[in-house]
């Protein structure tokens, strides 16, 4: 979008996040992008027109990380609401945290993710880890939802 100023959606925007939790870790990267620039959080981005949820969290995951998955079940959504400098809102964000289930692949950071690595779970806290909304909530979700299945 180069050369082209931002103009911001009169209506929420839905988005997905890939919440994918293995063996106790958490694959996050780290964001190039607004409204998250320089913190860890889960894959993840727009929905695409015509695409469904867990589609779009998968699509996010193989362009941010290179990791395959299954989704699985919605977790929760989040509320984001980006404003600008002085406190006036730019954006508004629905994201939908859609779990999901490692196949295949070791993280790689790709599209718009500076890093992409797992991170223990446990070592999840916003005063050690700079990482956007929840994160660390989320992720014990996941791993809770793991565990009822039955996964490591």
């Amino acid at each position: 979008m180069t050369g082209q100023a931002f103009l911001p959606s009169p209506s929420p925007v839905p988005a997905v996040i890939a919440v994918l939790v293995h063996e106790g870790q958490a694959l996050l990267v780290r964001r190039a992008n607004p409204p998250d620039a320089g913190l860890w959080g889960f894959p993840g981005g727009k929905i695409d027109y015509g695409e469904t949820v867990k589609a779009a969290a998968l699509r996010e995951l193989l362009e941010e990380t290179g990791v395959r998955a299954q989704a699985q079940e919605i977790l929760t959504t989040l509320d984001i609401l980006a404003r600008s400098g002085d406190g006036a809102l730019q954006q508004h964000y629905i994201l939908i945290a859609v779990r999901c289930r490692w196949l295949s692949g070791l993280p790689l950071a790709g599209d718009d993710a500076l890093e992409a690595r797992w991170f223990p779970v446990s070592d999840l806290r916003p005063d050690r880890l700079p990482m956007g909304a929840d994160v660390d909530v989320i992720a014990r979700l996941a791993q809770e939802a793991a565990r009822r299945d039955g996964a490591p």
